[in-house]
């Protein structure tokens, strides 16, 4: 048989296995244990996870490179859009209490190709901040004992002149991570109670800085004599928002338990909810102390918190920082060497990864391998790789992750829920709604209004109008950022394609809002649907467009390796792949959904 173009029936059917949606009722294999975890242990989970990573390794750099002392709005604006991505993160979480993370959230939202792409960026993520976060763990801990440590290594193993490479190997960061790779390895009730220690003695440290810094504080060192409160201007502040969105990575080890939790509907958005907000005031606080202490310019990026107090001349409290700064990073590693086997767990239940990464030990249920596979190899990366080279890997994933996140909400509350049957106890709308309007279609108030949409079958009007959606609001962005730099459009130009790109978001909100949406009483919502995920998605994109097109660049190759293995390997040994495989048929109401997938 000639070989020629593939017929549009083999192609709309290749698009449906992209965009097929996960089947709820296949995520209950995975665990029968009995829930332990209260909402205390999973906000500590989440504060761990989040608060030592931006307190101790971002704020710093932020202050002294990019925003100056208005580091203090670039967390407010970062943790403004993260809360929106993380009400959004709060309601799937609570329609799924599975493992999974933003990964299965997007499998049973968008579909299969986007949730492995979601995954496969945390992966990557993940491995890189952990081996970050344990660098800095090595470097404070060697600060207390007047780096003797580093002098020593130095001695009996030299000094590398390798780029991308470390200038000795740090056994420290990859003995740490091996360290706690072992402990978690013992199972979740070990793990959790070392993280809740650590995390409790993380919040005493925040509390002691911020306290004893206002009262320290030196309002000069804002004053345009040091350079002013903006230095760096609205761009500066802007820049180090998009970076200091990262300080909140870390939100995923609690959905990533949601399933050892004793009320998981409750518990997550709760634990979501209040740490989220924790970390964010701590932040804040702790920023503006930081640069009231000293002046900015002066700060060293490695180590800014307790240099400020050695600065001040008080070496006792530089110490206890030094100290702190040792929990909350081991707070860090545990919550992220947590999450990452369980994320991949998840992904080879599937059959998205390979299936060597779906064994669960039978005593301790964990992911023994993948534990031991992941926890090996960021203790590799932590030996050789370079402190700042590691930094500039930070990508432009998470926001991408949440703008999936945001996506995935309008689409499911937008969408026809699957017989109950199929959800198992999350779901206990199915004859309850039999008989209210079905979401995706218009509502009857403004059937008048909207008449031209009457004619779409149900929930395409709605797809269409979320894909307009994105596309303006990355039109939006685009002017806004670059309008008049890279674009160099005339006054006239600008105006217009802000008003039109403007003009058709909005009109896209409006539509979306006109038609029925899921409303359930049982669980946690997110407020103001869809405004709420349609401005997340609008502030993630704007943030996304504020890094450096190396970071695109860098994002660009991973995701074509995680391409070369999601065609390789996962489109092929999927489970929705394998059920379809039989007969190559799915059910009318499966292929009605995936159609309407982005």
């Amino acid at each position: 048989m000639a070989w020629g173009l593939p017929s549009t029936t083999s192609l709309a059917q290749f698009c449906q296995k992209l965009n097929r949606l996960k089947t709820l009722k296949e995520s209950t294999t995975e665990t029968s244990q009995q829930g332990h975890l209260t909402t205390l242990d999973l906000t500590l989970l989440g504060v761990g996870g989040m608060m030592g990573f931006g307190l101790f390794m971002l704020m710093g750099s932020v202050a002294k490179g990019i925003a100056g002392p208005a580091v203090v709005v670039s967390f407010s604006v970062a943790a403004v859009a993260f809360l929106m991505g993380a009400l959004c993160y709060a309601e799937l979480a609570a329609h799924v209490p599975r493992r999974g993370s933003a990964y299965l959230f997007t499998y049973i939202s968008l579909g299969e190709l986007w949730a492995f792409l979601v995954g496969w960026i945390m992966l990557f993520e993940c491995l890189i901040v952990g081996t970050a976060a344990a660098h800095v763990w090595s470097s404070n801990l060697d600060a207390i004992f007047s780096h003797r440590i580093r002098s020593f290594t130095v001695a009996h193993v030299g000094v590398w002149q390798v780029p991308f490479l470390a200038q000795y190997p740090d056994f420290l960061a990859a003995g740490i991570i091996l360290l706690i790779s072992t402990f978690i390895s013992c199972g979740v009730r070990v793990s959790s109670w070392l993280n809740r220690l650590f995390s409790a003695i993380s919040l005493v440290i925040v509390l002691f800085i911020i306290i004893l810094g206002f009262v320290l504080a030196r309002p000069d060192n804002w004053s345009a004599e040091e350079g002013g409160f903006a230095p760096f201007g609205f761009s500066g502040i802007m820049d180090g928002a998009a970076t200091c969105f990262y300080a909140f990575l870390g939100l995923g080890s609690i959905t990533a338990s949601g399933n050892e939790a004793q009320n998981p509907k409750r518990a997550v958005p709760m634990a979501i909810t209040i740490s989220v907000g924790l970390v964010a005031s701590a932040y804040i606080l702790v920023s503006a102390v930081l640069t009231l202490l000293v002046p900015w310019h002066s700060l060293d990026p490695d180590s800014a918190l307790a240099d400020a107090f050695y600065q001040r001349g008080y070496s006792w409290a530089g110490f206890i920082v030094a100290a702190g700064a040792i929990c909350a990073i081991t707070s860090v590693l545990f919550n992220l060497l947590f999450f990452v086997p369980y994320m991949v767990y998840a992904m080879a239940i599937d059959g998205l990864m390979f299936h060597v990464f779906a064994h669960m030990h039978p005593q301790t249920q964990v992911p023994l391998v993948n534990i031991l596979v992941f926890g090996v190899l960021m203790a590799f990366l932590a030996l050789l790789l370079d402190l700042q080279t590691l930094v500039q890997f930070l990508s432009i994933g998470i926001l991408l992750t949440f703008t999936y996140m945001a996506t995935g909400i309008i689409m499911l509350r937008f969408r026809k829920s699957p017989p109950a049957s199929s959800l198992g106890p999350a779901s206990t709308v199915g004859s309850e709604q039999a008989s209210a309007p079905e979401p995706g279609e218009l509502r009857p108030a403004l059937r008048h209004y909207f008449g031209f949409l009457a004619g779409y079958r149900l929930g395409a009007a709605v797809a269409w109008a979320l894909r307009v959606l994105v596309v303006s609001a990355i039109t939006l962005d685009c002017v806004l950022v670059f309008g008049d730099s890279a674009l160099h459009l005339p006054p006239w130009g600008y105006t217009l394609l802000l008003l039109l790109s403007s003009v058709v978001f909005l009109l896209s909100l409006l539509v979306l809002g006109a038609h029925q949406q899921q409303r359930r009483q049982d669980t946690f919502q997110v407020p103001m649907v869809p405004l709420t995920p349609a401005l997340s998605i609008l502030l993630n994109i704007f943030l996304m467009m504020q890094l450096s097109y190396l970071s695109w660049l860098r994002l660009s190759i991973w995701l074509l390796i995680g391409l070369v293995v999601y065609f390789g390997y996962g489109i092929w040994h999927s489970k929705e792949n394998q059920q379809e495989l039989p007969g190559l048929t799915v059910t009318h109401s499966s292929l009605e959904e995936t159609e309407q997938g982005l």
